[in-house]
């Protein structure tokens, strides 16, 4: 079967609007889907951010529209503004993603209901019992943050990869 890697941020405005339809698209393909999540503010940070003329607050000012625009056109629901959290660390959230590939669970559904939660709740995704709320069933949480490490700092080295300079330089 043929694969769609999917890299994303469990906190990615744009991964969130784009999940439903990547998804379509992947079905109409015959294709599955493998989830790569990784450190997007690693990313930006390694490459310079967002390079252009305008000052922080036009940025986030037109980021946003683009945002409202693009979750309309899809029929999603999404907050005013941006969630109060999202300056917060986002790794645990991306943990659990992967350890949820790794255990074979749901992940397709997991990304979606992460992501949603986020930015149409405003969930907290650093919070622990924010993302049990938002996981829940089928999915064991307790097993999830065991195979993460639970700590932030605490990762096999196989996974720390998601998060390294060397694997963003390689893609």
């Amino acid at each position: 079967m043929a694969e769609i890697e999917y890299f994303y941020s469990a906190h990615s405005a744009f991964a969130y609007i784009g999940d439903r339809r990547l998804h379509e698209i992947a079905r109409e393909a015959g294709a599955r889907i493998v989830h790569r999540p990784f450190d997007l503010r690693g990313l930006m940070s390694a490459t310079g951010g967002a390079a252009n003329s305008m000052t922080p607050e036009r940025r986030a000012y037109f980021s946003r529209r683009e945002i409202e625009r693009w979750a309309a056109f899809r029929g999603l629901e999404i907050m005013r503004g941006i969630p109060e959290s999202h300056p917060n660390d986002f790794t645990l959230a991306n943990r659990v993603l992967i350890a949820a590939a790794e255990a074979g669970a749901d992940v397709d559904n997991l990304a979606f209901a992460i992501m949603q939660a986020h930015w149409r709740d405003g969930a907290d995704l650093p919070d622990a019992a924010g993302l049990a709320r938002i996981v829940h069933r089928p999915f064991d949480l307790r097993r999830l943050m065991s195979a993460t490490g639970g700590a932030a700092n605490s990762m096999t080295p196989e996974r720390r990869a998601y998060f390294s300079r060397r694997e963003i330089e390689r893609w």
